[in-house]
């Protein structure tokens, strides 16, 4: 079977177009991860992330005062935005579709999204300071449960 010479010149136009449409449909991916950030303060919060991160280190290690300003500069390098921007953007292309991206970055886009992104770390806050209060205020409990189960484990 004889094929028309404008059919192979269509078939090289689309083999030739395929590579071009698939960094068209990437990049319109990867944008929309870039939006996402933007819409949900990512580098801010990775930033805030990075002083909390110091903040315990010197908490925790009083005698590295004095170093503040090489312990920020050592996790910026390692764990701020621009260290981790583009595997963390990688892991955000690997596990949402364009579609659910765009889903996502319409409801960010709203004044009702906004709010979530502003109040929903301080409810986890409240939350986690609500369960500690709880734990605290029962904790007696907790040790008589485990002194009776240890009492009543054969000699």
């Amino acid at each position: 079977m004889k094929t028309h010479p404008l059919f192979h010149g269509l078939l090289l136009a689309m083999a030739l177009s395929c590579p071009a449409l698939q960094a068209a449909e990437n990049n319109s991916h990867r944008q929309a991860v870039e939006t996402l950030f933007q819409l949900t303060h990512m580098e801010q919060k990775i930033d805030e992330s990075v002083v909390s991160a110091v903040q315990v280190q010197l908490r925790q290690n009083p005698g590295l005062a004095a170093k503040q300003d090489i312990l920020m500069a050592f996790f910026e390098k390692y764990i701020g935005w621009n260290a981790i921007r583009d595997e963390l953007a990688e892991m955000y292309l690997q596990t949402f579709t364009e579609d659910e991206l765009k889903t996502m970055n319409a409801f960010y886009i709203t004044p009702t999204g906004q709010k979530v992104i502003t109040i929903v770390p301080q409810l986890v806050q409240q939350r986690n300071r609500l369960a500690m209060q709880q734990l605290q205020e029962h904790i007696g409990e907790l040790r008589a449960m485990i002194e009776d189960q240890g009492s009543e484990q054969p000699r």
